[in-house]
């Protein structure tokens, strides 16, 4: 196995400076529900580890399915809220870069992201290196597992003149604006938090590296990985033209 990572992970805003009230603004129940499901059946009794696990909002119910979690993530602040909550004890977190991550003496089943986190890395050639990390972190029957917005459908959609309001769970207002920049494939997602509190309103932006679905199968062929399947949903819809959104499920190549 190689050598752990010698740079030092970088976190983003968002993760340094709202951890503590990241899932109450975008952790929706049912998806988060059915997110789970659909991991413990690919994990079955065995190991799994999340790339940029966060709070937990997906490690924590999957460790309850019976399934053995572990996480990396580059935020000491989200990881520190994890471990405090019931049963984050039980689940080792490693700080580093998941693109080039400590790699263990032992495979994991299921190797996964949620919540679009591939397209928070800022190239082609750190998306290309996560999957590198993910063929190498799993067995010979292991699994990579991530979700993404369909670029295509994501650019055409309209845009709300006056920003999309994001529902959440604390009485805090979100409102989201997208800037798209087609030649780079990247987008910029503008949140505008109104905290129901009272206290000052928040800026924050983070910026996205999308790519389609036929970039992504690719990135896994380079990497050793070929396309299992693909669904239009955690829920497991059939993915079809016009989708949205996809999780997609990628094996050792046979």
């Amino acid at each position: 196995m190689s050598a752990p990572a010698t740079r030092p992970p970088t976190a983003a805003p968002y993760a340094r400076h709202f951890a503590d009230r990241y899932d109450t603004w975008f952790g929706k129940p049912s998806v988060t529900s059915d997110t789970v499901a659909l991991l413990a059946r690919l994990a079955g009794s065995g190991s799994a580890l999340e790339l940029g696990v966060g709070t937990g909002r997906v490690a924590l119910p999957l460790s309850r399915c019976g399934v053995r979690v572990e996480g990396i993530d580059a935020s000491p602040e989200m990881a520190a809220l994890l471990a405090a909550k019931p049963g984050g004890d039980r689940i080792p977190v490693t700080i580093a870069d998941f693109t080039r991550p400590p790699l263990t003496g032992h495979p994991y089943d299921l190797v996964y992201l949620v919540a679009g986190t591939l397209f928070e890395l800022d190239t082609q050639a750190d998306q290309l290196r996560c999957f590198h990390a993910a063929a190498q972190l799993t067995g010979e029957h292991g699994l990579f597992v991530l979700d993404a917005f369909v670029p295509e459908v994501l650019v055409a959609a309209p845009q709300e003149p006056d920003g999309q309001v994001i529902p959440t769970a604390d009485g805090d207002r979100v409102v989201l604006r997208r800037s798209f920049d087609r030649a780079a494939q990247r987008y910029h997602s503008h949140y505008r938090i109104t905290p129901g509190d009272g206290s000052r309103t928040v800026d924050l932006d983070v910026t996205f590296r999308y790519a389609g679905t036929g970039e992504l199968d690719l990135m896994a062929h380079q990497a050793g990985l070929e396309l299992r399947e693909r669904y239009g949903s955690w829920s497991g819809t059939p993915f079809t033209d016009g989708c949205a959104y996809h999780v997609s499920v990628y094996r050792h190549t046979r």
